[in-house]
């Protein structure tokens, strides 16, 4: 059993190397968007509580920074949980508000977010989610304020629909008021009142899902109008080092060419 867990891990460095040669020949994605999908199967394949495949999932995180770091993609948008989760049981959504409260704390305190300089933004309709959830994502935005090493969105109770029709609630108060007129409303105007303006590479090159669905589910919609999808047949627990390297990998063989 040793052996074969020894010989197991030999393959698994190898082929880790082979993909480090391939990827470091091109340039990597500078923002990748992740929706973490399967904890709930991933659970129900091991006979044990849904809440646990959450639990596992968050432990990932802190690998999935290391490895962009390593890989020098500069922002990391992480879809956690969408408006549309907090339509499931109260008893789940509870576990999951638990499950990600927990992994907030952890950040606030983990040496790693301040050695490598993450500035930490929650994203999403955060008045509908507890205030201690709140509070936490306001105590890591404070301190991490100003640091510049690498981006993380934390997408909470986030709706690609509801990020628009926000932005074009404030437009259009401000067009009532007459701080702009109706006919400067462009592309530019709308990306610039979104979550995400805030970042040097606002929209994602690369959007990774998990579990083997094959749609975006609402995130980052306007962001993603020329984002590379790649979808993985692997539950987000399970998702390793190797899999965010083949999905870099993939973008680095496509050709972009934002419809020209």
């Amino acid at each position: 059993m040793i052996l074969g867990l020894l010989k197991t891990l030999g393959a698994y460095r190898i082929y880790e190397s082979y993909l480090t040669n391939q990827i470091s020949k091109g340039e990597p994605p500078k923002h990748v968007g992740i929706i973490l999908d399967g904890n709930r199967r991933w659970a129900k394949l091991r006979s044990i509580p849904e809440w646990l495949g959450h639990w596992y999932g968050a432990q990932l995180a802190d690998e999935v920074l290391e490895w962009c770091r390593e890989l020098k993609i500069k922002a990391v948008t992480l879809y956690v949980l969408s408006t549309e989760n907090l339509d499931r049981s109260p008893e789940e959504v509870q576990q999951l508000f638990e499950v990600i409260g927990d992994k907030l704390n952890d950040l606030l305190t983990d040496p790693r977010i301040h050695a490598y300089r993450v500035k930490v933004k929650g994203i999403g309709n955060m008045s509908i989610i507890p205030a201690k959830l709140q509070n936490l994502l306001s105590k890591i935005e404070e301190a991490t304020k100003n640091y510049d090493g690498l981006y993380l969105n934390i997408a909470i109770a986030y709706g690609g629909r509801h990020e628009i029709v926000e932005v074009m609630k404030k437009l259009a108060a401000k067009a009532k008021t007459g701080e702009i007129e109706p006919e400067m409303i462009n592309e530019d105007l709308i990306s610039k009142n979104l979550y995400t303006a805030y970042l040097p590479y606002p929209e994602p090159e690369l959007i990774i899902r998990t579990s083997g669905e094959e749609r975006l589910s609402g995130f980052l919609l306007w962001q993603s109008a020329y984002s590379e999808l790649v979808f993985l047949d692997v539950y987000w627990p399970d998702f390793r080092k190797i899999d965010l390297m083949r999905a870099v990998r993939t973008y680095q063989q496509r050709s972009r060419r934002f419809g020209k």
